[in-house]
């Protein structure tokens, strides 16, 4: 029938076409179960660069978590423009996926960890996801979800963007 995979996805650069075209994108290799709410902050560099909005999908999938995470996030990134740059890791970026959860499984892809590490520090990633999994259960510690969420939450600069949704067609690029 399918795992259930939940992707961090993150944009700075035409957000509100990239970050629904994604999703959209997503939904081609399974059933998009529910999307989050689209969040807004600050690179975490602290530069002067475009805000970051950032949310994240559940998918259903027969696709294995090393397929998503290194084939399809990577072949829909390069399809909808991401440039990567070796030497700036927190460049702008028309779109960022990341596999962030993958049913309850504990893996190694390469060099991420999933579930992925942000989840404990990162308040662009854990607040979405947690939308999505809020009783998923953090390996060894017993704390969902919902709770690092809500505490990263009181430390993060983190706003609403409701007029941004991943539900509705991406608005065309001007």
């Amino acid at each position: 029938m399918g795992d259930l995979a939940c992707l961090a996805l993150g944009s700075n650069i035409r957000p509100e076409f990239y970050l629904p075209a994604a999703a959209a994108e997503l939904g081609r290799y399974g059933c998009l179960v529910s999307v989050s709410r689209v969040w807004q902050s600050a690179p975490v560099d602290g530069s002067d660069r475009p805000d970051f909005l950032n949310a994240a999908v559940l998918l259903k999938t027969p696709l294995t978590a090393a397929t998503l995470c290194c084939d399809v996030a990577r072949s829909i990134e390069a399809g909808l423009g991401r440039v990567r740059d070796p030497d700036d890791a927190h460049a702008a970026r028309t779109i960022d996926i990341d596999l962030a959860l993958f049913d309850d499984e504990e893996l190694v892809i390469e060099h991420r960890r999933i579930p992925d590490p942000q989840l404990l520090d990162r308040v662009f990633v854990a607040v979405p996801v947690a939308e999505l999994r809020p009783g998923f259960l953090w390996p060894g510690t017993g704390r969902s979800l919902a709770q690092m969420a809500s505490a990263l939450r009181c430390r993060g600069d983190l706003r609403p963007r409701p007029d941004v949704r991943l539900d509705r067609p991406p608005t065309a690029i001007r």
